[in-house]
């Protein structure tokens, strides 16, 4: 018996009809849709289910005659004179039980049902129809337009109803497309069984094909969805110098230790422009450009360092949903975002579910915080030009709260941020990041007493871009706990003039990776902007995983560039706890 799919979304006031009509007789092969309101009596839907398998019907009978007429003029006189082709019968379409047709009720009442008797059957044409009400269901399904050989291939979309990836079986296959170009000929090759493949160089010049069974966590099935990809497999740019700083992170950690991950990845938002492909980026090969060229190269880079806490800046919200989370859920992480406000990129922030257990995570617009510190804000507010400055940035800080696995007293407290932009902005971003190590500074201290926690169970990690060289006073500030009210920093711009503003912050703080001599490297600019800032004396560093030379960054002139995703370079970090 075949199956008529039935479902009804939480909240939607239609309910979708889907079923496979097979009739050798008539030539039918086609698969019906439709959408009727609940409220609608099932008569009705009957009716309309009848015309339209009916007209389907009428279309190939038409054909059929057709042809006859066409190939009359060949057949001997006699042969003309063949009766005509009966009248095709009514369409007969009925949904009831052996023992009872169903009438005069909606579809809302039907589903109801349904739900209680599983013998409730549609009947199309004597075709008889098993009814599965919300049924697992692949309801979107896309490939990625640019698959290249050693770099992991998921799908760019898969989105699931009434199932879950991790219940739902995958299939991964491969094949050559036969010259007639039509991917029906094509002689599959199983080649994977996970949500993720990691593509071979065999398989270069092959098309893929990816199928899903979904299934809920009571072991329902429902249709089988596969798609091939549009373009075959293309050969990779050869090793990548990430892959050379892969040798440093074979194995991941293990007992107290931790590996943590800083990564600006550059945003789709600020590569895909005309300013940036011909002037900002404009030695940068074209389709290194391209996203879904460059998210291979950086989910392929990140992964492979193997770490336990991953913090990523400019971070765009589809490649987040789609993208890193799919991927990165299916090895373990589990991450959590914060929006630049209406901007479509943000921060994220990733922890290994081996490792840490989530206790917290937060996330704030720094603008939206500075009056809840008046002793700062008191100090600036009459400085009109810089308050609107800094009121009209989105930057935003985001917390995440973590308890160790192999040490449940030991605590995290993760920070991540990417401090505005500008050559003329030191005294923004320093007073953004004033603000910033206020509301951190808050969170800790409700932490310490919330969780009853020892001075030496919660360390502090602050991670990310924060556009500001080590001469800067945000390195200052972390490193040396105070910057004054005579820092150059607060004379960046002189009609934005900070005065008698000093900042302070009582964390015995450190940069894990040091003051690389660049972790920025453009045509334009080529400096250390990102840090991973450790609580010292709660925190000790073990080892730092080494920078790619000048020489591999200065490959393509300069970076993004067919190797490096990301006009950044990610810093890496293993850290232990202190005592």
């Amino acid at each position: 018996m075949r199956t008529a799919y039935f479902k009804h979304l939480p909240d939607d006031e239609q309910c979708q009809i889907s079923f496979h009509l097979v009739n050798e007789q008539l030539r039918v092969d086609k698969v019906f849709n439709f959408n009727r309101n609940l409220t609608e009596q099932i008569d009705s839907s009957i009716e309309r289910i009848r015309a339209n398998v009916e007209k389907e019907c009428g279309k190939k009978n038409k054909r059929k005659n057709k042809t006859k007429k066409l190939t009359a003029a060949d057949q001997p006189a006699e042969d003309q004179l063949a009766q005509p082709d009966p009248e095709p019968k009514p369409v007969a379409v009925t949904i009831g039980t052996p023992n009872e047709k169903l009438t005069q009720i909606t579809i809302a009442e039907l589903l109801v049902r349904i739900s209680e008797d599983p013998n409730v059957h549609l009947t199309v044409l004597e075709n008889e129809f098993q009814i599965a009400l919300n049924s697992p269901e692949v309801h979107s399904l896309a490939l990625p337009s640019s698959i290249l050989a050693d770099f992991y291939v998921y799908p760019s979309k898969l989105e699931l109803h009434f199932a879950t990836k991790e219940c739902s079986e995958f299939g991964w296959y491969r094949g050559l497309m036969p010259e007639s170009k039509n991917a029906q000929q094509i002689t599959w090759e199983e080649v994977g069984n996970e949500l993720t493949y990691m593509v071979k160089k065999n398989d270069i010049g092959h098309h893929l094909k990816f199928k899903c069974t979904p299934k809920d966590g009571s072991g329902n099935n429902g249709a089988v969805a596969e798609i091939i990809s549009v373009n075959p497999v293309q050969a990779g740019p050869g090793q990548c110098p990430f892959e050379v700083r892969h040798m440093f992170t074979r194995d991941k950690l293990t007992g107290s230790q931790f590996r943590v991950v800083s990564y600006n990845l550059l945003a789709d938002l600020y590569s895909d422009s005309e300013y940036s492909r011909n002037i900002l980026f404009g030695y940068c090969l074209p389709y290194a450009l391209e996203i879904d060229y460059r998210k291979q190269l950086f989910i392929k880079e990140i992964l492979g360092y193997k770490g336990d806490i991953i913090c990523l800046q400019e971070v765009d919200g589809k490649i987040f949903d789609l993208d890193l989370v799919p991927i990165f859920q299916h090895k373990k992480y589990v991450g959590h975002y914060r929006s630049k406000g209406k901007v479509a990129e943000g921060l994220a922030t990733f922890y290994d579910v081996d490792k840490f257990e989530l206790l917290e995570n937060d996330g704030v617009i720094i603008s939206e915080i500075l009056e809840r510190y008046p002793e700062l804000w008191e100090k600036i507010r009459d400085n009109q030009p810089l308050v609107e400055r800094i009121a009209n940035r989105s930057t935003a800080l985001q917390l995440t709260v973590l308890r160790s696995r192999h040490n449940p007293k030991k605590h995290l407290l993760v920070a991540n941020t990417h401090l505005y932009f500008h050559p003329d902005a030191d005294h923004v971003r320093l007073l953004q990041f004033g603000f910033g190590m206020l509301y951190v500074q808050e969170q800790y201290d409700r932490l310490r007493r919330e969780y009853a926690l020892a001075a030496t169970d919660l360390g502090l990690l602050f991670c990310g871009d924060f556009n500001s060289v080590p001469e800067c006073g945000i390195y200052k500030l972390m490193t040396e706990g105070f910057v004054g009210p005579d820092f150059i920093d607060w004379e960046s711009n002189k009609e934005e003039a900070v005065k008698n503003v000093s900042l302070a912050q009582p964390l015995a703080m450190d940069s894990a990776c040091g003051c690389p001599k660049f972790t920025n490297y453009t045509v334009g600019f080529t400096e250390c902007i990102d840090y991973i800032f450790y609580q010292k004396d709660v925190l000790r560093v073990n080892d730092v995983i080494p920078m790619p030379s000048e020489d591999e960054l200065s490959m393509y002139r300069a970076i993004p560039s067919p190797v490096f995703p990301s006009d950044h370079i990610a810093l890496v970090a293993n850290l232990d706890w202190a005592s």
